[in-house]
């Protein structure tokens, strides 16, 4: 198989000064924008770079991740320009116990954006078709849920991970996003893409374009009101989203416990309260089992 980035013409390659055109300014949260072929990490580079002074702003894109990590530890790997593949360096000044809400904005963005985009035209415009062709013709988007505290999911099928390191001042954001990958490329089958669900499949930029202004418009309003998650808005927005909210759930605490009873809210402090035999309990940490049936009304 050709080693060329243009051998597969349904994934084609991203475009480093397009996407800088497209989003670095005056005035914009983006300072830089870089696309590397490969890495091992996008959030163990911008780390490194972080404790160098980087500025707020930096992104880095990969094509392909070779040792990337999701919550626990659990590996994220994918085909080369399978999916997007992503981290964000930020330095918010926002008191530090409001910085557990930064994963849950994270999710807002790209399950905001991601819904947006994947709005496609059945007379086949096409996966990005203008809002105004969309509302003529009328639209079906992805419908894409959050998992508290940082998955996407389509149905229970997982459709992205974040994750977010702190490093001193400095946070790195890390997305992964299944868009071209196929049913026999999934690592596990529980597992699924922007294809596989239907969507058109096109070039990522103008999506990974539309994830990063999302994101720096809640990101901004966040922060201006200093991280709070209900001026700004994103505690509504997150729980509008959140499929974990009414289900029945186990939630795998460190040290081998485990929590059972129903996912009742999401606290002012962004964590998850689980109503149990012995009352409400809320859950800062831990990962999060969806028992089977639907979620409450």
């Amino acid at each position: 198989m050709s080693d060329s980035p243009y051998a597969d013409l349904d994934r084609p390659p991203l475009h480093e000064a397009a996407l800088r055109r497209a989003l670095v300014g005056e005035g914009s949260l983006w300072r830089d924008v870089r696309v590397v072929p490969e890495t091992g990490s996008t959030n163990a580079d911008l780390a490194a770079v972080a404790r160098d002074g980087a500025p707020e702003g930096t992104v880095l894109v990969t094509e392909l991740q070779t040792s990337g990590r999701g919550r626990l530890g659990r590996p994220w790997a994918a085909p080369p320009r399978s999916g997007l593949m992503f981290s964000l360096l930020l330095r918010p000044a926002v008191p530090a116990a409001r910085l557990g809400w930064a994963p849950l904005l994270t999710g807002v963005a790209v399950a905001t954006a991601v819904r947006r985009m994947t709005m496609w035209s059945q007379e086949g415009e096409g996966f990005f078709a203008p809002a105004a062709d969309r509302e003529r013709t009328g639209a079906a988007a992805v419908d894409v849920r959050l998992k508290w505290p940082n998955d996407l999911l389509v149905g229970e099928r997982k459709l992205a991970g974040i994750l977010v390191e702190k490093f001193d001042d400095a946070l790195v954001v890390g997305v992964g996003l299944n868009v071209g990958l196929r049913e026999d490329e999934l690592p596990v089958p529980t597992a699924t893409s922007l294809a596989i669900e239907g969507a058109p499949l096109s070039d990522r930029a103008p999506l990974l374009r539309a994830i990063l202004r999302e994101f720096a418009t809640w990101y901004r309003e966040w922060v201006a009101l200093e991280g709070d998650p209900e001026t700004s808005g994103l505690r509504t927005a997150y729980k509008e989203l959140c499929c974990t909210l009414g289900r029945e759930v186990r939630v795998e605490l460190p040290g081998d416990a485990a929590l059972e009873g129903t996912a009742s809210d999401i606290d002012t402090a962004g964590r998850l309260v689980v109503a149990g035999p012995r009352g409400e309990r809320p859950v800062s940490a831990g990962d999060v089992v969806h028992v089977r049936g639907t979620a409450a009304p």
